[in-house]
């Protein structure tokens, strides 16, 4: 996996699917990627733009303090996830605006999140301290 410069970056691990490549003159993420180290917000930015214009879909497991970002559907990043040695119930899709400043930047919506069988009956995450533990490892890992 290279960056733009043709490095790899700092937040990029073992774990990568795909490759970054060249188009025109910016890098565009073509596979998912999973994060465990800090990555720059211009990173999600290109991600975005790569992809679905101003957002990046992210799927968190708030017990090892991962997140997988760049599939195309937020059970893409799970599987991903599960497939790392996460377990489904700490894993928490959300959608990130790199664009929009504050507290907004994080939307709580995924098919993922509905689980009725633990009380989350919507796509949004119903636990305020489970909201709060997905901002922090997301603030943690995104440097803005």
């Amino acid at each position: 996996m290279t960056g733009i410069r043709g490095l790899q970056p700092a937040w990029a691990t073992a774990r990568t699917v795909g490759r970054l490549d060249r188009c025109g003159s910016r890098a565009r993420l073509a596979a998912m990627t999973m994060v465990r180290d800090r990555i720059p917000q211009v990173e999600l930015e290109v991600i975005a733009k790569a992809q679905f214009g101003d957002l990046v879909k992210a799927v968190v497991d708030i017990e090892r303090g991962v997140m997988a970002i760049g599939g195309e559907l937020h059970s893409d990043e799970e599987a991903l996830l599960l497939e790392d040695g996460s377990e489904q119930r700490h894993l928490w899709g959300i959608n990130l605006y790199p664009g929009v400043a504050g507290e907004e930047w994080v939307e709580f919506d995924s098919m993922i999140n509905i689980r009725p069988s633990t009380g989350n009956r919507s796509r949004g995450v119903d636990d305020a301290e489970t909201r709060k533990a997905i901002v922090a490892i997301v603030n943690r890992l995104v440097a803005r």
